[in-house]
């Protein structure tokens, strides 16, 4: 069905209000996704988009939630077309709202284009396989499950844990390796409080990152249902950024819990058959649409990377948010509280994460030869130490080896050494490599089975 060709129509046939949804009767030639310019009862303008449309009847969504809305003294119009975002070069280094206003009280951004934010998706066929290595300076990433050009890779998180510091650090270091590389980030946050939101901010001006950087930034105290457009405005920023303009896009998204929450409400509203755990069935779709925006195109310069970030409720990985983000993407980052306790900063635990698409980004040419061996090595020996613990506490150190107990420095120095390193520690691939090789000296040599005796006599330190 076309979008409605009559603009000048404006209804006052609303009949329901319940939550962020709206009901009005008696409408013509509404279509989904339609834009919708409401008129409150004290005279404000707010937005909303077509949720449902049948012949004579249309559910809206409202961005600015419905407070204050009634069924007597509201009015509505259809405005005839989708959801759009005014793009430009120009976006760089600013802050905008839920609904893509500027919010840092700069100018008005002067669009080169205006653009539907459900973008349009990349064909399969045209697609190009991520190869090139993003360093984000992060060594539990970047030595051990490398984030490429056009992955998407997400944070598995936890309530209490400092993923908001991870996410900062990422977007203030994260570049590519190549030279004359245009690198920008853009970061999308859902959800968050005012603090949370000002600690970006903050972080991005003092770093100096803010000046490659988009910011959409929507809070706690924000409608939640502007929650379900934000991340489609920051990857249709992305996406101009990438194939019109050539650049390398990193987007974070956070909180993607919060997404999934907005989602349900929503399906709530509208009083839809629930799924797992009150999600509603097509959630896993809803998901497949914002992740799949990631990549890189055949004949185009530019690329898209996703960090999508998400808190486990209950700390629950089989939980259907983490589950389905596992499904649709390419690994995962796997934050642990055991290690928040120890007081290791990021907490990254290297066991259960993965980087699907990690051999394809190192190697020599990328990063370096010996990254893939070496990776492996620490991957191991940092699982035997762990091991090891367990064993600890049934029969006590004493009993062990001298080989078992070089195992269990080595996974209390990992930790220590490795994993842990400073907010504003930014280690080049080099650097977590050649770390790695002075880590792996705690283990007998003869222990070093996963690296080939060449790698071992070019690059295995020196005794002293």
């Amino acid at each position: 069905m076309p979008l409605s060709a009559n603009k000048e129509i404006e209804y006052s046939t609303v009949t329901e209000v319940s939550g962020p949804l709206m009901v009005v009767e008696g409408v013509q030639g509404v279509s989904y996704m339609e834009v919708v310019k409401i008129r409150a009862p004290d005279g404000k303008i707010r937005l909303g988009q077509v949720l449902e449309a049948r012949l004579d009847r249309a559910i809206i969504q409202v961005f600015e939630g419905t407070k204050g809305i009634n069924t007597s003294s509201t009015s509505v119009r259809f405005t005839g077309e989708t959801m759009k975002i005014a793009v430009s070069p120009d976006m760089l280094g600013r802050v905008f709202s839920g609904t893509g206003s500027p919010i840092d009280d700069g100018p008005p951004i002067i669009p080169e284009k205006k653009v539907d934010i459900n973008g349009e998706p990349i064909n399969p066929t045209s697609r190009e396989y991520p190869r090139e290595f993003i360093q984000t300076g992060i060594s539990t990433i970047d030595g051990m499950n490398t984030l490429v050009r056009g992955q998407k890779l997400p944070i598995f998180s936890a309530s209490g844990l400092p993923h908001n510091d991870l996410a900062a650090q990422i977007a203030r270091q994260a570049k590519v390796l190549g030279s004359g590389e245009d690198f920008a980030v853009i970061f999308c946050a859902m959800g968050i409080t005012s603090e949370e939101a000002n600690y970006f901010i903050r972080s991005f001006e003092q770093s100096g990152a803010l000046e490659r950087a988009v910011l959409f930034l929507n809070l706690a105290d924000d409608p939640a249902i502007e929650r379900i457009i934000i991340p489609r405005m920051a990857l249709t920023t992305a996406e101009y950024l990438a194939f019109e303009k050539g650049m390398h896009i990193l987007v974070i998204l956070t909180d993607m819990t919060n997404y999934c929450e907005a989602l349900r409400e929503i399906a709530a509203a509208r009083e839809e058959v629930p799924g797992r755990r009150g999600y509603p069935g097509y959630m896993y779709t809803d998901l497949s649409q914002i992740y799949e925006r990631a990549g890189r195109i055949s004949g185009r310069t530019g690329s898209i990377t996703q960090i999508p970030i998400l808190t486990m409720p209950d700390d629950d990985i089989t939980h259907p948010i983490p589950d389905l983000t596992g499904y649709i993407t390419e690994g995962q980052i796997v934050l642990s509280r055991d290690l928040h306790r120890k007081a290791v900063r990021p907490p990254v635990n290297p066991l259960p994460c993965l980087s699907r698409l990690m051999k394809q980004g190192i190697g020599k040419g990328r990063t370096r030869e010996d990254h893939d061996q070496v990776s492996n090595q620490l991957y191991a020996c940092y699982a035997e130490g762990v091991n090891l613990r367990d064993l600890v506490a049934v029969v006590g150190e004493e009993a062990l080896t001298e080989r078992d107990r070089s195992y269990l420095k080595f996974a209390d120095v990992f930790e220590k050494k490795y994993i842990s390193q400073g907010a504003e520690e930014d280690r080049s691939i080099e650097d977590t490599l050649s770390l790695g090789w002075e880590l792996l000296k705690i283990v007998p040599r003869e222990e070093l089975k996963r690296i080939d005796e060449p790698y071992m006599k070019k690059y295995y330190p020196a005794s002293g």
